[in-house]
């Protein structure tokens, strides 16, 4: 799977186009840095014999860690590296199934828009539905992200 794109810009971009990262497995280090990062320690995370008996049968990853994992992948695909001037939200955001600790996700991305600003001639809107998924196909993530490009001029 590509995962090592060259740095784009505003102009380097097309309608459609896509982007595969390199993949990752969820550790158990990535559940508790997260619980410490947050201060979020519920249960459902961070409790095995809890969880076990729980709607999930395990641990699961709280539903912002994977939000944060899929803007880690897409980082490493390379296209942002120094051409991205801000992330500006999303439209939406949906986490479809759960993740689990040892599942190994990767992500696709697409550019779904792109549009000029009046208010600045240095960057471009662009934004990229995102799809993280599991080694099984299991879809763990959804979303569109929103950014602010570089244009290739303005360096």
């Amino acid at each position: 799977m590509p995962y090592s794109y060259e740095p784009h810009y505003f102009e380097d971009l097309e309608m459609g186009q896509t982007f595969e990262s390199a993949a990752r497995t969820i550790t158990e280090s990535d559940f508790v840095f997260h619980s410490m990062f947050t201060g979020d320690w519920t249960e459902l995370h961070t409790n095995a014999e809890y969880s076990e008996d729980g709607p999930f049968g395990a641990r699961i990853a709280h539903g912002p860690m994977t939000f944060i994992v899929a803007t880690g992948l897409f980082q490493r695909t390379g296209i942002v590296e120094r051409t991205v001037v801000a992330f500006l939200g999303m439209n939406y955001m949906d986490i479809p199934n759960p993740l689990y600790i040892d599942d190994t996700i990767s992500g696709e991305y697409e550019v779904t828009e792109l549009r000029e600003l009046d208010s600045r001639d240095d960057a471009g809107y662009v934004e990229i539905d995102t799809t993280i998924t599991t080694q099984d196909d299991r879809s763990v993530f959804e979303g569109d992200m929103k950014f602010l490009f570089k244009r290739r001029d303005a360096e």
